[in-house]
């Protein structure tokens, strides 16, 4: 695909050198990958109808009633109400009818067709008339500040033929510019087109980098707009911050849509509680950790955070609404074990024992010390019996 920004008046591609933010919206604005132009279709039943893109990304279908063999950039005259207007091919063939039906363009008369390819003269002619852009929104912007009218000028698009020109604006409330009108007509000699759009098209014209470091969607390839709520932000656990979630515009950012379906299929198997009654105390519910099925209870006066899964939170609750309260989160109730299988009673009993033994010997020690003792008291008795005897035996002299 060519450059469209980029082409010069002798056809060439030169490149608009913006490193990517392409402020005439030619070059990254709303491209379409053809994925079935590497296919060969029947060129008898090939689609007579072409999208063609316009400044900023806008797009609109023309007929090719000619059969003229176009190719993705090329710039092609067009049949516009009121005149003509140069625009670049952005997508043929079989894509343009799936791109109808999608949008829900019926294929009728209403259709206009496709003049002819652009000549050297036409690029010219359109390069001279788009050099009056930005002058005629800077004065508009004055004579609305003059006027007082409480609107914001964003864009304004002249056509090739230089005949008329729309500008697109937005604005809170119904604005009268029927004076306003009257004096751009007189002051441009032109004819004039007042176009309001939406805060999320206004982005999507002017561009813009996001929070995530990427151009903005609607300015790269969205082009339908959805209504997005702060539901969705507390579906994904995001937090309320309007700062956080709110896009250039000034709305809540697209992007919260686009994972909002992955996170209602994960939040069926998760319990709808915020409280848990336990013998210990009421936990609280402090987060939920949805795509892992853990949700985190925290005590009254603790600041620790117990993780339980979503299948137990689901039986406490069933338990609360039948008037049961377990004894903790994880256990029903308290398993009282047996004190004479414990091991410290196992060592007491061998304690006792040892103490036991110890009071025995120490009894026999004595024991034998009594029988010694009484020996020897006897045998000092026999030894005194024997010396009287051996007294009285003896001859006097």
């Amino acid at each position: 695909m060519s450059c469209s920004c980029g082409v010069s008046t002798e056809g060439e591609v030169s490149g608009c050198n913006n490193n990517g933010g392409c402020s005439t919206g030619g070059c990254n604005k709303m491209n379409v990958f053809d994925w079935l132009s590497n296919m060969d279709m029947p060129a008898v039943d090939t689609f007579d109808i072409v999208e063609v893109r316009f400044k900023n990304g806008r797009k609109e279908f023309f007929r090719n009633t000619d059969n003229i063999d176009f190719v993705t950039g090329d710039a092609v005259i067009v049949d516009v109400p009121s005149g003509h207007h140069l625009g670049y091919v952005s997508m043929q063939g079989e894509l343009v009818r799936l791109q109808m039906q999608k949008k829900k363009v019926a294929n009728n008369d209403e259709i206009r067709k496709v003049y002819r390819q652009a000549t050297i003269k036409d690029l010219e002619k359109y390069d001279s008339v788009r050099k009056r852009d930005m002058p005629t929104m800077f004065r508009t912007r004055q004579i609305i500040q003059d006027q007082q009218l409480n609107m914001k000028l964003t864009d304004v698009e002249f056509q090739s033929d230089n005949t008329k020109a729309t500008f697109y604006y937005s604005a809170e409330d119904r604005v009268d510019f029927r004076e306003l009108i009257k004096v751009l007509a007189s002051e441009f000699k032109i004819r004039v087109e007042m176009k309001q759009i939406s805060l999320r098209q206004e982005a999507g014209r002017l561009g813009g980098i996001g929070s995530c470091g990427r151009e903005l969607c609607c300015s790269t390839w969205l082009n339908e707009f959805k209504s997005v709520s702060t539901s969705a932000a507390r579906y994904q656990n995001l937090s309320l911050n309007p700062g956080k979630l709110s896009g250039q515009c000034g709305r809540l950012k697209c992007c919260l849509n686009y994972e909002l379906e992955t996170y209602m299929d994960a939040l069926e198997d998760i319990p709808e509680v915020t409280k848990l009654k336990t013998k210990v105390g009421d936990a609280k519910l402090q987060k939920t950790d949805i795509f892992r099925k853990i949700m985190w209870f925290g005590y009254d006066g603790e600041n620790t955070w117990h993780p339980i899964d979503v299948a137990r939170v689901a039986e406490i609750k069933a338990m609360n609404e039948d008037g049961v309260i377990p004894e903790t989160l994880t256990l029903d109730e308290l398993e009282i074990k047996d004190l004479s299988d414990v091991g410290i009673n196992r060592d007491l009993e061998k304690m006792d024992k040892k103490f036991k033994q110890k009071d025995k010997g120490q009894n026999q020690g004595g024991q034998k010390g009594n029988l010694n003792s009484k020996n020897r008291n006897r045998s000092n008795k026999n030894r005194n019996r024997n010396n009287r005897n051996n007294k009285n035996s003896r001859p006097q002299k």
